[in-house]
C-alpha cells in the first residue's frame, strides 16, 4: 500500500474481530503499520488463543482506555477435561492427562455454574500480569520461580451450552480482567482430572458486541472504509450521560475549572460518582467528567480531557 492510499490518523474506536493464532499486539502493529495509525493502543488484551471483541483505540480515543477496560465482559467458551497443561490453554505444555470417564454430565455443569461463587482467582503464571516490573510469562519461559499471584473478580451469569464429554461449551459473563484459563483450571482441580481451555472467543466488550466487529484482514485490505469503521470519541461511551456546553462552560472546562451540576436542560441532580461526557458547542468531546460533593455542593469535576 503507497502512502498516499493510507486513512489519515483516526481517533475513536475500532471493534476489531480478532482471529485466533495472533496477539493482540501483533493486530494493533499490522494496522499501525500497513494503514499508518501511529497512535494506537487496546481495551482489554486477549490471548492468541482467543478470538473476538478486541477494542482497538485510536488517536484520541486512547484516553478513553480506562473507561472501557473496566467494562463487564462475555465470553463463549470450549474446555477439555482430561488434561493439564502450564498455560492452562491447549496451546501450554502438557504436565499430565487423567481419565475423566466416571464423570456424567450433571456433575460437570454443576462445577461450571459454582464459577458463580468465585470472587477471587489465581492469575495464570503464562500471562501479562506483572512481578517487580516483568510480566510473568517471561519469568515462566526463563525457568524462574513465578509467584502465585491472586485477583478479585466476579462472575455475573454461567451458561452450560453443550456437554459432549471431555468437551464443555460454555457462556460466562465476568468482570473485567478475569481469566477464563483460570476458571477452566480450577473446575479441572475440583474434578480431580484436569481441564484446559480449547476455544474461546469474547462476544462482548462493554459497550460493543461481535455484531460491530470488522475482520483484521477486511480492516487491513480495505483502507477506503477504515474511516467510516471507527467510532467516534464522542460515540464511544454510549454508556456515559451527554451534555453540550456552552461556548463559555467549554472554556471553563478546558481550563480545569469545576462546574455546577445544574446544566442546561437538568432539572435534577445526579447522585455523587454519576459520570459524563462534556461536548463543546460543535458537539466535539471535551472531557469525561464525575460529579463530586465540593464544599456542599454537587459540582462536575474533569476526570481526563479529550480536547
Amino acid at each position: 500500500m503507497t502512502a498516499a492510499r493510507r486513512p489519515a490518523q483516526a481517533h475513536g474506536v475500532l471493534v476489531l474481530n480478532k482471529p485466533t493464532g495472533p496477539t493482540s499486539t501483533y493486530c494493533l502493529e499490522q494496522i499501525k503499520r500497513t494503514l499508518g495509525q501511529k497512535k494506537i493502543g487496546h481495551a482489554g488484551t486477549l490471548d492468541p488463543l482467543a478470538q473476538g471483541v478486541l477494542l482497538v483505540l485510536l488517536g484520541q480515543g486512547t484516553k478513553i482506555a480506562a473507561y472501557l477496560t473496566e467494562g463487564r465482559k462475555q465470553y463463549q467458551g470450549v474446555l477439555r477435561l482430561g488434561v493439564e497443561t502450564d498455560t492452562y490453554d491447549v496451546l501450554g505444555k502438557t504436565l499430565r492427562t487423567a481419565d475423566c470417564g466416571g464423570l456424567t454430565s450433571a456433575q460437570v455443569q454443576a462445577v461450571v455454574h459454582e464459577w458463580l461463587e468465585h470472587v477471587e482467582q489465581e492469575v495464570p503464571p503464562y500471562s501479562a500480569a506483572k512481578h517487580q516490573g516483568r510480566p510473568l510469562y517471561a519469568l515462566s519461559r526463563a525457568g524462574l520461580d513465578v509467584p502465585v499471584k491472586r485477583k478479585s473478580i466476579q462472575i455475573f451469569q454461567v451458561e452450560v451450552m453443550d456437554v459432549d464429554l471431555p468437551l464443555v461449551r460454555f457462556r460466562v459473563e465476568c468482570s473485567a480482567g478475569t481469566y477464563i484459563r483460570s476458571l477452566v483450571h480450577s473446575l479441572g482441580i475440583r474434578l480431580q482430572c484436569g481441564a484446559v481451555l480449547e476455544e474461546l472467543i469474547r462476544e462482548r466488550s462493554h459497550p460493543f458486541g461481535l455484531e460491530q466487529a470488522h475482520g483484521l484482514q477486511t480492516v487491513l485490505e480495505t483502507p477506503e472504509a477504515f474511516e467510516q469503521n471507527v467510532i467516534a470519541v464522542q460515540d464511544a461511551l454510549p454508556h456515559f450521560a451527554r451534555h453540550v456546553l456552552t461556548a463559555d462552560l467549554a472554556r471553563k472546562v478546558r481550563h480545569g475549572a469545576k462546574v455546577p451540576w445544574n446544566l442546561p436542560g437538568q432539572s435534577v441532580a445526579p447522585e455523587p460518582g454519576a459520570r459524563a461526557l462534556f461536548l463543546d458547542d460543535q458537539e466535539l468531546p471535551l472531557a469525561l467528567v464525575e460529579l463530586k460533593e465540593v464544599d456542599g455542593q454537587r459540582q462536575w469535576t474533569v476526570l481526563r480531557g479529550l480536547f
